[in-house]
């Protein structure tokens, strides 16, 4: 493969064009820098690591909401040839620890917010031998930590001498584990670039758009297909501490932002928020991408009424680097529901779903299903991650004669264009029948008085499982009402019809957005309201 530059490079490299163009904004602190004042912070924050003794290869994981900081962070650890290890900041310490020692991790930064976290781990981390505290400009710094600016400002602006090359891992990305232990997913500064490039010409932006950052760095999906590909475009990026979404619209107006990522369903708490601002604009957004799950094709009618008329999205996951297929905005409409086609250079197939493979014949990338059958989704392109960290054998179940198995259940229509399903481990068997959650919450999303749901499979004794509904929606909203909609609705199988009803004030979900399926299921049913 021709080379590609590193991720710091393509910063370097922007830098040199762009000295004076604003590269990050960040409101909570009301810090506006220059790309040449963001690399001359990312040159020092390097310096400070490596005469703090960090070595190229070595990890430093972040926990951490997104921040000015964390986007130097980022940048000045891989610019010193340090390997980057991200950590979900909503993890318990104890989850947070067994991260730490499985990456081999020997700095970490962290902030006030995920302070108590740390502390609460301190003597279960084996191999963290530095702490940085990120806001020793506001708080003061703890005993056995040093302060990140601190380091910044006392250290050199001399260009780093280190080889890094674009085939060296850039990342060790753990996946979220709801279903076991936490996989660390390695990628290479070539992974990363390359996805990079091919996202800016997915999505036709240029050096002079705006985006926000309002989805958590530390998952791929915002550094990915935001941070990142704006840095290598000389874009400007709004860093938001957190989603929120009243924020989240403030900054859209006030930094005149041309396009918005956020995750399918949440874009739902945007028109929420839209209704109850009255100053609300968003004459400057051209387009908004959804990703991390289906989204309700009537959910995406309201937003194109709302805020603009060009929406796209893109298909993947972690292992993907993230994106591995794509919908450009003219062609939403006529899909709509679609995820597109391959990326360029990808390929995608459906086949028997893993979950029923027998261990004797495990299914293989030429076990297709008919065109229209739905099936697991298989993937494969040049930012396929290398391996699972430490995980062979996880690596090998999950990566066959070079695709990657992704879980997902998925179809072909006639026109050769994509549609996600489900995941395979959410799909609900009663009756002896295979039922798909998200086509029931399609349904549901239909209803005026819903703004979000969920579906999921309820023990039964009788079918073996039974479907169930949680729904957020106005107050006026009861079980009766939505069990007569659905009854009504000619799109909706009567076997697959919610046989439960659980309207609530909000449904769990992660930092990324998506809704965690698996805390309903734990969740005890009597203490819903319905």
């Amino acid at each position: 493969m021709a080379y590609l530059p590193t991720v710091p490079e393509t910063l370097t490299r922007t830098t040199r064009k762009y000295l004076d163009r604003e590269a990050i904004v960040y409101p909570r602190k009301n810090i506006r820098w220059t790309y040449e004042e963001f690399d001359e912070r990312v040159t020092r924050f390097a310096n400070a690591l490596r005469e703090a003794g960090v070595e190229k290869g070595d990890r430093v994981s972040l926990l951490m909401h997104n921040s000015a900081e964390f986007a130097v962070a980022v940048f000045g650890l891989l610019r010193a040839g340090a390997v980057f290890n991200p950590i979900n900041y909503r993890l318990a310490p104890g989850e947070v620890a067994y991260i730490l020692n499985d990456s081999a991790s020997t700095v970490l930064l962290f902030e006030e917010v995920t302070r108590d976290t740390v502390e609460g781990a301190l003597d279960q981390f084996d191999t963290v031998d530095r702490y940085l505290y990120v806001d020793d400009d506001v708080e003061a710094t703890p005993k056995y930590a040093e302060g990140f600016h601190s380091a910044v400002a006392n250290a050199s602006t001399a260009p780093i001498e280190i080889d890094v090359k674009s085939e060296d891992q850039y990342a060790i990305m753990y996946t979220s584990g709801t279903t076991g232990r936490p996989k660390g997913v390695v990628h290479s500064h070539r992974d990363a670039t390359y996805h990079n490039l091919m996202y800016l010409g997915r999505m036709d932006l240029d050096y002079e758009d705006v985006g926000v950052s309002a989805m958590p760095l530390y998952h791929n999906a915002e550094l990915n297909c935001g941070l990142f590909p704006r840095v290598n475009l000389g874009a400007k990026t709004v860093v938001l501490h957190q989603f929120d979404a009243e924020r989240v619209l403030e900054a859209v107006d006030n930094e005149r932002a041309t396009h918005l990522f956020v995750a399918s369903r949440t874009w739902s708490e945007l028109l929420a928020a839209a209704e109850t601002m009255d100053d609300f604009d968003g004459g400057s957004l051209g387009l908004g991408v959804y990703g991390a799950a289906p989204m309700p094709p009537t959910l995406l009618e309201r937003c194109m009424e709302v805020f603009c008329e060009d929406y796209a999205t893109a298909y993947g996951m972690t292992e993907m680097g993230p994106c591995a297929t794509f919908i450009r905005p003219d062609e939403v409409r006529d899909q709509l529901g679609s995820v597109g086609r391959a990326a360029p250079n990808h390929e995608v197939r459906i086949v028997e779903p893993t979950e029923t493979e027998c261990p004797a014949d495990p299914v293989t990338p030429r076990d297709t299903v008919p065109q229209g059958d739905t099936g697991e989704i298989i993937l494969q392109g040049p930012p396929m991650m290398s391996e699972y960290w430490n995980r062979p054998e996880k690596t090998g179940n999950a990566i066959r004669d070079g695709w990657f198995f992704t879980g997902d259940a998925g179809y072909f229509n006639e026109d050769g264009y994509l549609f996600l399903v489900d995941r395979i481990d959410d799909m609900i068997i009663s009756g002896g029948e295979n039922i798909y959650p998200t086509e029931i919450e399609n349904v549901l999303y239909e209803h005026d008085a819903v703004e979000a749901a969920a579906v999921i499979g309820e023990e039964d004794d009788e079918w073996g499982e039974r479907v169930v509904a949680y729904v957020v929606g106005d107050e006026d909203l009861d079980a009766d009402t939505l069990d007569a909609f659905c009854r009504d609705h000619d799109g909706l199988a009567d076997f697959k019809r919610p046989r439960e009803y659980y309207v609530i004030e909000e449904l769990p979900r992660n930092p990324s957005g998506k809704i965690q399926k698996f805390k309903l299921r734990e969740s005890d049913a009597d203490t819903a309201t319905d």
